[in-house]
């Protein structure tokens, strides 16, 4: 059966009337790093009042554009020109003078602090030597009414949701009087409910004359609330359009530069015995709280079961204590029938487990590795790769050219070190190593966070393709689109529980959703 991915069409709601003044302008924007030319004469504008998205692979230019319009970065060549005068933009104060503003995909937040104490944090407001709360809160109150923000000020952000942690981002910038926001990846964090409840602040921030630069890879949000939506490849401007003289596949085409298969394809599942069974496990995070709290479930081979959450609500220990990089304080975990509570990664491997880590960088690879030493990380101790305790340099060559090929790694070379390869090439670079073994059980973890169209589509197609082989696979996404198109069964974790088991042509993403959110309702 074929299911629509996050590249499904959404239906756009009727264009507002926007004005044709330019309240920002990108030049002739030229930015070369070493080896790299990030942005090559690359122009933009945006208008006032407008949401104008920002689309492009891994590497395309679009956050060096952006980090040179907010003073991150400086130009080679090129003009920033705001609201009709050529800016001298050096670092972010510049910008901020200048009404740019920007919400980055990683909150820049102080949990322990309050709401107002992060707002004023380096633009502090004194009264008689003191920091003045009251009039930052006053301020806090009547930006959050005037743009239905809703943001408390005197409330912990540690102890707030992740939407209204966003909330507070868009607050800062506004409370410093920014009429031009750029917003990266604004929706990676949030559940189905919080990015609509985002679209409809934007959609109020620009009719009250703010204007906003969307970054984001998915292309349906993109369809669905932009204005324009400029595509950038390979340091370029490809094209900038609008969403009703566009669709998906003509994006993604723009995006790639080929055509890419934008739905997941797949057979209806023949699931056979459970190999990973979890019972009644708990598990404690760096902080020694307990993020898993007596959790139980199983994967069956030939079937896809996704975990499906808001980041934080103890995905990421789970899988962890699944694979060895962190110990259980409770419970069992069994591949194939065989006790592996506790067993540290290596045990892990030998009973056929493959891994694709959330951290790429810091789980997946050794980035002062070559290529083809990554390659061979799971195996380098046995024969070819090992005679007599001796590393065989031929066997990791040999192999490494074979998994280039076949997992089509776009690198110079097998002996070039991973660190150089871009986050695409290194995830396949994780993905040819553990999926080209003999495997009885996959666990993805955010398999797909941060890659572009092309490299979703394939990293799709070889998840699909262990299931079909038989494998049990367990998928970890924040992605809710990414969860349904792949899963046959989805758990939903809501604060280190299981608060939710349902089979996927049964749910809805309204009804996971309010589950991601922390409605209980009882279990399909």
């Amino acid at each position: 059966m074929t299911e629509n991915y996050m590249l499904s069409e959404a239906r756009p709601e009727p264009r507002r009337r926007i004005e044709t003044n330019i309240v920002l302008e990108a030049k002739g924007i030229t930015k070369q790093f070493p080896g790299v030319l990030a942005n090559d004469k690359v122009n933009f504008d945006l208008r006032k009042g407008e949401i104008h998205a920002l689309l492009g692979e891994n590497g395309a230019g679009k956050s060096t554009l952006m980090n040179l319009i907010y003073g991150l970065h400086r130009p080679d060549k090129g003009d920033v020109i705001v609201n009709g005068k050529t800016a001298a933009i050096h670092s972010p104060n510049d910008s901020i003078s200048l009404g740019i503003g920007m919400v980055h995909q990683h909150f820049m937040l102080i949990p322990v602090f309050t709401v107002a104490e992060n707002v004023m944090l380096g633009d502090e407001t004194i009264k008689r030597g003191a920091l003045d709360r009251n009039t930052v809160a006053a301020k806090i109150n009547e930006i959050s009414k005037q743009y239905g923000l809703d943001a408390d000020p005197n409330a912990l952000v540690g102890d707030l949701p992740v939407g209204l942690q966003q909330r507070v981002e868009i607050v800062k910038t506004l409370y410093r009087n920014a009429e031009i926001v750029i917003l990266d990846e604004p929706t990676a964090v949030l559940t189905p409910q919080e990015a609509e409840d985002l679209f409809r602040i934007m959609r109020d921030l620009t009719a009250r004359g703010v204007s906003i630069i969307f970054i984001t890879h998915k292309l349906k949000e993109a369809l669905a609330i932009a204005d324009r939506i400029t595509v950038m490849r390979a340091g370029r401007v490809i094209n900038t359009v609008l969403p009703s003289e566009t669709d998906s596949a003509q994006l993604a085409n723009m995006m790639v530069g080929r055509q890419v298969i934008l739905t997941v394809d797949k057979k209806d599942h023949e699931a056979k015995e459970a190999v990973l069974k979890v019972e009644n496990l708990s598990v404690r995070d760096q902080r020694d709280l307990e993020t898993v709290h007596h959790v139980s479930f199983f994967v069956r081979g030939g079937e896809v079961l996704g975990i499906a959450g808001v980041q934080g609500n103890g995905q990421t220990e789970l899988s962890e204590a699944l694979t060895g990089l962190r110990h259980p304080t409770g419970g069992k975990v069994f591949i194939s029938g065989h006790d592996v509570t506790g067993k540290p990664p290596r045990v892990m491997t030998e009973t056929g487990l493959a891994h694709i880590p959330e951290d790429r960088q810091r789980h997946g690879l050794v980035m002062s590795y070559s290529v083809a030493d990554n390659m061979a990380l799971c195996d380098y101790y046995h024969p070819p790769f090992s005679k007599r305790g001796v590393i065989q340099p031929k066997a990791l060559d040999e192999n490494a050219r074979r998994l280039i090929s076949a997992f089509d790694v776009r690198t110079p070379s097998p002996f070039v070190n991973a660190g150089k390869l871009s986050g695409g090439n290194q995830q396949k670079v994780i993905v040819a190593r553990e999926l080209s073994r003999s495997v009885k059980l996959v666990i993805a973890n955010q398999p797909t966070r941060g890659l572009d169209v092309g490299s979703i589509e394939y990293i799709h197609s070889v998840i699909v393709k262990m299931r079909d082989n038989g494998a049990a696979v367990l998928l970890v996404s924040a992605e809710l689109d990414e969860i349904m198109a792949l899963s046959d069964r989805i758990a939903v974790m809501y604060r280190g529980q299981i608060v939710a088991m349902v089979e996927t042509k049964k749910s809805t993403r309204e009804q996971l959703g309010l589950w991601m959110a922390g409605a209980h309702v009882e279990t399909a």
